[in-house]
């Protein structure tokens, strides 16, 4: 079961929900469904329940990705 990020168009509030199956997401304040779906940065779980950081590029990197700029990645 997902949960999603969204954003009203009514009332534009901006919230979380879990979804399940078919189930059509309202607005948890005014209770529409005239809802956009949000683009969300993904949850990473790590072994062992112990926390390590991501690999991500440094600012100014060259990677391609987003991220990075112009210069060296920190993923190279």
């Amino acid at each position: 079961m997902p949960i999603y990020e969204y954003v009203c168009q009514s009332c534009q509030a901006s919230f979380e929900l879990l979804v399940r199956g078919s189930e059509e997401p309202t607005c948890p304040q005014c209770h529409s469904t005239q809802l956009e779906k949000q683009f969300s940065v993904p949850a990473a779980h790590t072994a062992g329940g112990q926390s390590h950081d991501l690999p991500v590029c440094n600012p100014g990197g060259s990677c391609g990705l987003p991220q990075c700029g112009g210069g060296m990645c920190g993923l190279e």
